[in-house]
């Protein structure tokens, strides 16, 4: 499902930052990002990318006392289901020239009460995602969604329903340029994988990354 996710000041996230061509940004260090929650996400417009702030849920309203933003509550839409892309209204509109990735450390799932920290093995994490602008008014607020995955046989053990799109370098350009409309090209992508070997470690809480058990390698496929 990856419904939380972490971004730490680290190597791992100042050289994914690189890797997307913007080694002078950096996403603000947070733990315990929840659906709703302000996150950084990046885009490319006109050649060059950006590094942007919104909210974590592609439909998004103003909160009812005024002050700021909130997920519309009539839709589910802080992820997006792969197998949907290109058939729901919804994400079809956004899919062929809306896509982004979403930096982070980690992503949080949950076996039972136990909490686990995951990303790729020395590694931050580039999560594949869809963003949208909206004006509320005169402001110009961003959103953004993760688009998950089926599960997959070896991580349904930690969560049985999803696995999120994690994209690889190879990925990036691709993906980010919002003239290429061919989402064809990405029908591998939307199959379960995991793309590289996934670190899945046992920490005490969210806000806690404190290991408390055996840490699991999952290999890649």
């Amino acid at each position: 499902m990856c419904g939380r996710y972490n971004v730490t000041d680290s190597p791992e996230v100042q050289d994914l930052m690189a890797e997307l061509g913007l080694s002078a940004a950096a996403p603000r260090p947070q733990l315990d990002v929840p659906p709703g929650g302000t996150g950084e996400f990046v885009i490319e417009v006109g050649g060059d990318r950006y590094l942007e702030p919104g909210i974590w849920s592609l439909l998004i309203e103003p909160r009812p006392d005024g002050h700021g933003y909130r997920p519309n509550p009539k839709f589910n839409t802080f992820n997006a289901r792969s197998d949907r892309l290109t058939s729901s209204p919804l994400w079809k509109q956004v899919y062929p020239s809306h896509r982004c990735i979403i930096p982070v450390s980690a992503f949080h799932e949950w076996q039972g009460k136990q909490v686990y920290n995951i990303h790729p093995l020395n590694e931050a994490t580039a999560l594949a995602g869809l963003w949208q602008s909206w004006h509320f008014g005169e402001e110009q607020v961003s959103s953004f969604t993760v688009i998950t995955l089926p599960p997959h046989p070896r991580f349904s053990h930690i969560h049985s329903k999803s696995i999120p799109l994690m994209l690889r370098p190879a990925d990036f350009d691709h993906w980010l340029d919002p003239d290429f409309g061919h989402t064809e090209a990405f029908t591998e992508l939307m199959k379960a994988h995991i793309p590289a070997p996934l670190v899945c470690e046992p920490v005490r809480s969210t806000r806690n990354l404190e290991p408390v058990g055996q840490v699991e390698l999952l290999e890649a496929d």
